[in-house]
């Protein structure tokens, strides 16, 4: 979704660049193009939120499915434990949930794809460091509009 954003954003700024030729600014709104560009990058945020959402509900699924894969409750390690009140009493009464559940072995997400969050990482630096430039060239206009 960023590739097609940065490539239509790029497509766009390229066609400015001939809108000064007369046959090119009679098809050419530079000013409806920059508002279609605008709007895509909403609608593109829009659905990168929605899509993280769909994959944080799906990683929560396969994270029960994986623990409880019966649907029902059972003791997982480090988790949750069933015990009964004679257990309970043996323990004192204590209802400290370490005395029972014990501590889960570290676990490893084999799905973490470093090289997609890099990128990511990346596209979002790179948008950051756009929008920081514009705004700091926004802010020396208005300084020079001033006087300052």
């Amino acid at each position: 979704m960023d590739l097609l954003y940065k490539l239509a954003a790029r497509a766009a700024e390229l066609g400015g660049d001939f809108n000064g030729e007369e046959s090119v600014t009679e098809v050419y709104d530079r000013r409806f193009v920059a508002k279609l560009v605008k709007k895509l990058d909403e609608e593109r945020k829009t659905a990168i939120e929605q899509l993280k959402r769909a994959v944080y509900f799906y990683r929560q699924v396969v994270w029960l499915q994986d623990r409880f894969p019966k649907a029902e409750l059972e003791s997982v390690l480090g988790l949750v434990k069933l015990v009964d009140t004679k257990e309970i009493e043996a323990a004192d009464w204590s209802l400290t949930p370490g005395r029972y559940v014990g501590v889960a072995p570290p676990e490893e997400d084999e799905n973490f794809d470093f090289e997609q969050t890099m990128r990511e990482i990346h596209t979002e630096l790179a948008d950051l460091n756009k929008e920081a430039a514009e705004l700091a060239a926004k802010i020396q206009g208005n300084f020079e509009e001033l006087g300052i």
